[in-house]
């Protein structure tokens, strides 16, 4: 029996999974790791835990799993995608924290890009809006703020990448400098066609081109892990953004399938093909993936910032509740949010508004608001949220409304059957919950083992994906539009509250 050794770095916490041959679970572990908030809007992470979690994480699933080493055929990475990291060539230490994707610090720099008129140039070469939640603005800001970066990178000690290329980096003992595509086009210098960081794009963001990884495909050999690590060399195989590795592992394969994953944000991603499709300048043009020499194939995506976090918040900080999955009880015992709307913009608002200033908002409080409203409201607002990205999908050049037929779900929160239903009322559609909620980490799996050979094709793996429930739309959906329609009107105030606050 040979073996896939899947990483899943994500934004909260560092996992690994086994998998054998059919696709099961043989044995998991999961750490989580410390969030920092140093300012308002700014997130951080220290990469160097980040590396220790992840390897520890890895040692606990093999431990757990009695695999032989020997066994272990491939390991496959998916990650959070924009989380930049620069590091030192030559100690491979980071010469800063890590910019998260939520991190909003350079908000200003992209305003005022904007108001230069540079941002019709990189979205139409890159596919993406000028924002903070994309890793180039981050990687200028380090090279302008922390002490002596700049000068450090034009002699071309310095590295940078996001964390795929950190993980790469430290698993091959500082051997490879590499990223694969779909993490690449997260960038802001990626240029779409081409498939290659942008000269033009870097020269405006001023970069150096030493700085960045090599740009490989989302399945090839990437190299061996260090045999310090693990005893013995892991080809590693598969590297994938994790919402890219979501929609590969919800077998979302061809033209106009689409699936949502929630997670600490929220991303629904529709596949389009083999061209990419930048007609609507609210969402965002990705690369899904590119296996080996294969065409590159391409995804619109709908990225909202705040989803499960927002439940996060309301135990952590408010303290509304014990844990994440006590909400499905108190949602379902009452009837309605008594009108209170909830726009959690915590960090700003993602596709279709690309708002980095709007800020959370919560109205139509009363004496009589408890928390049980306030918690539907948050379940809520992620439904609503999803609601907005479909809708802006069906628009899409080929793909029209009527070939939107269903939405696959992952992630924490698909867990909550109340809130998959409230999804179903709010689009109208079939939502589909696989047996394997946890596809981020099982879509790197499969390429790294079809790129290994364990798998003959997507024929073989689509025979293993599973249906635990569907979860069909209510006739009775009257209600769920017009609060909808409310909630719209919350989150233009939030964005009014933003525009007229010093």
């Amino acid at each position: 029996m040979r073996y896939i050794l899947s990483l899943d770095q994500g934004t909260t916490s560092c996992r690994a999974f086994i998998f054998d041959q059919s696709a099961k679970v043989v044995a998991s572990a999961q750490c989580e790791f410390t969030q920092s908030y140093p300012r308002p809007g700014w997130v951080e992470h220290s990469a160097t835990e980040i590396f220790d979690r992840q390897y520890q994480v890895c040692k606990e699933a093999l431990n757990i799993s009695g695999v032989k080493i020997e066994d272990v055929a491939a390991l496959g990475i998916t990650n959070q995608r924009e989380t930049l990291v620069v590091w030192d060539r030559n100690t491979s230490k980071p010469i800063a924290p890590a910019i998260v994707w939520q991190c909003r610090r350079t908000a200003s720099l992209c305003r005022e890009w904007k108001k230069c008129g540079w941002e019709k140039e990189i979205q139409e070469k890159t596919g993406l809006p000028l924002d903070p939640y994309f890793s180039g603005t981050k990687l200028r800001w380090i090279l302008d703020n922390v002490s002596g970066a700049r000068q450090a990178a034009l002699k071309g000690t310095l590295a940078a990448g996001t964390i795929d290329s950190w993980l790469l980096w430290k698993l091959t003992g500082g051997k490879i400098h590499a990223t694969d595509i779909t993490n690449a086009s997260r960038t802001l210098l990626l240029n779409l066609e081409t498939g290659q960081w942008d000269q033009d794009l870097l020269d405006l963001f001023e970069i150096p081109y030493s700085l960045l990884p090599r740009i490989l495909p989302t399945t090839t050999h990437f190299g061996e892990t260090d045999e310090s690590w693990f005893g013995t060399g892991i080809p590693i195989l598969s590297m994938i953004g994790d919402q890219q590795s979501a929609l590969f592992g919800q077998t979302c394969w061809l033209p106009g399938q689409v699936k949502s994953t929630y997670g600490t944000g929220s991303f629904v991603l529709l596949h389009t093909g083999k061209k990419p499709q930048r007609e609507n300048k609210r969402l965002v043009t990705t690369v899904a993936w590119k296996r080996g020499e294969n065409p590159i194939e391409y995804a619109v995506e709908g990225s909202v910032f705040v989803a499960g976090a927002a439940i996060q918040w309301l135990r952590d900080q408010l303290g509304l509740l014990s844990s994440a999955a006590q909400s499905e009880a108190l949602a379902k015992s009452v009837s309605n949010t008594a009108g209170v709307y909830f726009v959690p913009a915590f960090v700003g608002l993602g596709a279709p508004h690309w708002d980095p200033m709007a800020r959370g908002i919560m109205v139509g409080l009363t004496r009589g608001t408890r928390r049980e409203h306030i918690i539907l409201a948050a379940l809520e607002a992620v439904a609503f949220q999803t609601r907005d990205l479909l809708e802006e999908m069906a628009g899409t050049s080929d793909i029209e409304r009527s070939n939107l037929r269903e939405l696959r779900v992952d992630g924490g929160m698909a867990a909550n059957d109340f809130f998959l239903q409230l999804q179903a009322d709010c689009l109208g559609l079939p939502v589909i919950r696989p047996r394997f909620i946890e596809t981020t980490v099982l879509g790197a799996a499969y390429l790294a083992g079809l790129q290994a050979g364990l798998w003959n094709g997507e024929g073989e793996l689509e025979s293993l994906w599973e249906v635990d429930r569907t979860f069909e739309p209510s006739k009775e959906t009257d209600n769920m539009k017009s609060a909808y329609e409310k909630w719209k009107r919350a989150v233009a105030l939030a964005r009014e509250w933003s525009r007229n606050t010093p």
